[in-house]
């Protein structure tokens, strides 16, 4: 044999030891659990033969404890990059057969060096997360590698699509670059976020508590909002990022992709006409409208267990790419609150920043009142997403459906905020408050003293309602651009969309903004 292929021999042994990560036991192991490696992950994640690796022969070089005796290539992450449907994407993923995926300084070299090219050549960025935290061993080294990876992640924040999938424990420090991330998917039964563990709350606290209870999916996917997608297993959790990418352009300067569309743009749907109640106070489903009006009723909702009285998600219209904000009758009366002022508002920036389009669907009553919204900021988490609309520049269309009242018609994508179509169906109602609500206010003196005080603002009511309870009103300042039939909303969307395909806005020149946080 000669000397090159000798060389070669040991190039393919290496490779191969590499590829085993922390060993056959291990692997073992973790399928045991019922997770599946690194490596495993990535080749569900990429199109077939694309991924191409860096640094499989990285290793630590720390001495502490006596952890150089252990001594594993590739040092507990897989990085590189490859293609999802042909396109470029870069990709790391933590190993936990490798000391439980713990972070080490050359670990998180390693994810630093596929963020820095992901930010050079513009391609979304896919993280995932499967590490008992920091090497204690390497003590300040590592914590200096989190900060590395948070840096980055702060710099490449709309930039270009960053997307989390926690596969295993994300505990400590280690949950912060997921946190600055776009969007977090997390697996049911086997992936967990805290900052401090269940020991830890419960020697400060005294409170008992599970990991499940603490972090756990449906945590986080209900109750906090740290996780945009609560999945049943990694292969779909892995499917969901192909899909959810399929909607977003590869960077902040591109388009997103525009998709064949064999759903006719003049497809009416008799069924809007007839969906508003004739009764105000009753609710109606608002995904029986979203579901007519997009390209073959395909829609992928973000964050749909948390603030459901909102809903937000990706659709098509004409297989252009828009983000779609909806408020949900069917929960809370579609009021908004502190979560869903939130959730919106972190949508409409990601949808801004990524050159997406946005659809607002309006049925809102105004904000949730009481003193739990009032002690919990609801001022300032309200005027999150009122800021987010009108920092906006991308196109803007909105469609009130029924109810628009008060500082929540302000907010919701309204001709003030720089909307750019506002169309309103003929059962909306936009005004400062309610019939009932507006009378008592007006009129409250003459009602107490009238003959028949119930007759009196039954026709007070009326008055109103007559005046300032339609989408005319409205209509006659400019406000609402048209009022259109609701089967006919499809065609007029799309419409729209074509109309402000070239549209130029931009906001004055600063170094950032400072948003009511």
């Amino acid at each position: 044999m000669s000397v090159q292929s000798e060389k070669v021999k040991t190039l393919t042994q290496l490779r191969e030891k590499a590829r085993l990560g922390g060993g056959e036991k291990r692997i073992e192991s973790q399928h045991q659990k019922g997770k599946y490696t690194a490596r495993e992950r990535i080749a569900m994640l990429l199109d077939e033969g694309s991924f191409e690796e860096f640094d499989m022969f990285v290793t630590h070089r720390c001495t502490n404890f006596g952890i150089d005796k252990q001594v594993f290539l590739g040092d507990g992450v897989v990085t590189g990059y490859g293609t999802i449907d042909g396109r470029l994407v870069y990709v790391y993923a933590q190993d936990f057969t490798v000391f439980g995926g713990a972070l080490s300084e050359t670990l998180a070299l390693k994810i630093c060096k596929v963020m820095d090219q992901a930010m050079k050549v513009g391609a979304p960025v896919i993280g995932i997360n499967d590490s008992g935290g920091a090497r204690i061993q390497e003590g300040i080294n590592a914590l200096a590698g989190y900060a590395e990876i948070f840096q980055r992640n702060i710099l490449a924040s709309g930039v270009i699509p960053q997307i989390s999938a926690i596969f295993g424990p994300c505990a400590g420090g280690a949950v912060y670059s997921p946190a600055l991330t776009d969007f977090n998917i997390m697996t049911k039964g086997t992936s967990y976020m805290f900052l401090t563990g269940p020991k830890v709350v419960k020697t400060v606290t005294g409170e008992d508590v599970t990991q499940e209870q603490l972090g756990g999916a449906s945590i986080h996917s209900t109750k906090s909002g740290v996780a945009h997608f609560a999945v049943d297993t990694e292969e779909e959790g892995l499917t969901l990022v192909r899909k959810l990418l399929s909607f977003l352009p590869q960077n902040n300067l591109e388009e997103p992709p525009l998709y064949p569309c064999n759903d006719p743009i003049d497809r009416l749907d008799d069924a809007l006409n007839e969906i508003i109640p004739d009764n105000p106070n009753k609710p109606y489903d608002m995904y029986e409208v979203i579901g007519t009006i997009i390209d073959n009723g395909e829609f992928l909702e973000v964050h749909k267990n948390f603030a459901a009285n909102i809903i937000v998600g990706f659709a098509r219209f004409n297989g252009i790419s828009v983000g779609i904000v909806a408020n949900q009758p069917k929960v809370l009366a579609g009021v908004l609150d502190i979560n869903a002022s939130r959730k919106a508002a972190r949508f409409v920036r990601f949808c801004d920043a990524f050159n997406i389009p946005l659809v607002t669907l309006i049925d809102v009553p105004g904000f949730l009142p009481g003193t739990g919204q009032e002690y919990g900021g609801v001022i300032l988490h309200g005027a999150k997403l009122l800021y987010a609309y009108g920092e906006a520049t991308v196109p803007k269309i909105a469609v009130t459906l029924r109810k628009s009242y008060g500082g929540a018609y302000c907010v919701m994508s309204s001709k003030h905020l720089r909307g750019d179509i506002n169309y309103a169906w003929p059962s909306a109602e936009i005004a400062v408050m309610g019939p009932a609500g507006a009378i008592e206010v007006l009129y409250a003196k003459e009602a107490a003293t009238a003959p028949d005080p119930q007759a009196f603002t039954a026709e007070k009511e009326k008055e109103y309602k007559d005046a300032f309870a339609n989408p005319y009103n409205a209509a006659k300042y400019g406000y609402i651009d048209d009022v259109i039939e609701p089967r006919n909303t499809r065609f007029r969307i799309i419409r729209s969309l074509l109309q402000l395909a070239t549209k130029k806005l931009a906001n004055p020149a600063k170094k950032h903004d400072n948003l009511p946080l």
